[in-house]
């Protein structure tokens, strides 16, 4: 039969993801818009939007954060072409995003000693490979393949290298070993449901140390630029933007980032978020046709939850278009380069009461095209 109750909100994608309970657009401080971004009003907004990151997320002190262009991938090419090159480079990829940053660094960059440590769509690379004394790239989340980095105990803490972390389905969901890590990037329109365009980058005291120890042999385009006569820019981190930012955007982040204190601080969005996963985990542990794409419970993300299914790639796709129809999930196919599935958010912006009554949706939607 077909349920009757639907999700009060059946925004499930995992990027954009959804606005946060209760969200309105009159809400939002509006006092910066029309005004230019280098204002005393603009300049303080960008400010706050650095300090209250650094503050809700209880950064060590000496963490420097900015508000950079290009989402988290603008964040992360900033970090690649601005600090690698002067030791050898180990990157872990499993998912498409940690692919792309190893095609980056090999391609791109053309770094002569590179070591690339791969593993297959719901698995995680062998991270014991880790050299201390070259830098790691890596994902903390891969929010195209539903698999999260559990423990970073293979990091160490006097390691000679740099650590660049691609946290962006991560931030603000999950624990984050912030002194093992040296570059920290990550994006508004994920975990908390914010705006595109704009990145957030995160730099340690030996981040810095190397950006103003060591000059890149390739030209560097005007929006990667972080030193100036061999010093950190640092109104970057002060909320000096080097181009222009959406200030409309930078208002919802506020609002999102005010959210986040007003439920409890950083460890209740965790909370919440693995809460929610606990919903999807009791529901695939009852049904013999849906499983998740990770297979260990420790490495499982409690943000981008992917599955698998008994069903041709074509019934999946059906299945897709039948809750859409139905107004119950928007956007929950798998990534285009991953297995062929589903793929639900349930990060701390999305309630477990619309997991709930999404839930039986599910069963009737696979009902129907498996009858077929």
């Amino acid at each position: 039969m077909k349920p009757e109750i639907k999700p009060a909100n059946p925004n499930f994608s995992s990027g954009p993801c959804s606005k946060r309970p209760g969200y309105q657009l009159e809400a939002l401080d509006l006092q910066t818009l029309g005004r230019s971004h280098r204002s005393s009003v603009g300049k303080q907004a960008l400010k706050r939007a650095c300090e209250e990151t650094a503050r809700l997320l209880g950064l060590p002190e000496g963490y420097r954060v900015g508000v950079v262009p290009g989402s988290d991938t603008g964040a992360m090419e900033m970090a690649m072409w601005s600090l690698l090159g002067p030791r050898p480079v180990d990157v872990f990829a499993w998912e498409s995003f940690g692919k792309g940053w190893l095609t980056d660094i090999v391609k791109q960059l053309q770094l002569d000693s590179v070591n690339a440590y791969e593993a297959e769509y719901g698995r995680l690379p062998d991270f014991s490979q880790a050299n201390q004394a070259h830098d790691v790239v890596f994902t903390w989340n891969g929010t195209t393949s539903g698999v999260k980095v559990d423990q970073a105990d293979w990091i160490d803490d006097d390691r000679a290298g740099l650590t660049l972390c691609d946290a962006t389905s991560s931030v603000f969901a999950m624990e984050m070993p912030w002194e093992k890590l040296d570059v920290i990037t990550f994006s508004w329109q994920k975990v908390l449901g914010g705006e595109g365009g704009h990145g957030m980058l995160i730099l340690s005291p030996r981040a810095v140390e190397r950006l103003e120890n060591y000059t890149p042999s390739w030209p560097m385009p005007k929006v990667f630029r972080m030193t100036k006569g061999g010093k950190l820019i640092e109104g970057i981190f002060r909320g000096e933007t080097i181009n222009t930012p959406s200030m409309l955007c930078v208002a919802d982040y506020l609002d999102a980032l005010g959210w986040i204190d007003g439920m409890g601080g950083v460890h209740k969005a965790i909370e919440k978020s693995r809460n929610n996963l606990a919903v999807l985990e009791a529901f695939v542990a009852d049904r013999p046709w849906i499983d998740f794409l990770a297979q260990q419970p420790e490495i499982r993300s409690n943000t981008s939850v992917c599955f698998t299914l008994d069903l041709a790639p074509e019934q999946i796709k059906q299945m897709g278009k039948l809750l859409e129809q139905e107004a119950v999930a928007y956007d929950i196919g798998s990534y285009r380069d991953a297995p062929a599935g589903l793929r639900i958010w349930c990060g701390s912006t999305v309630e477990a009461s619309d997991l709930e009554a999404l839930l039986p949706w599910l069963d009737w939607a696979y009902a129907e095209v498996a009858s077929l």
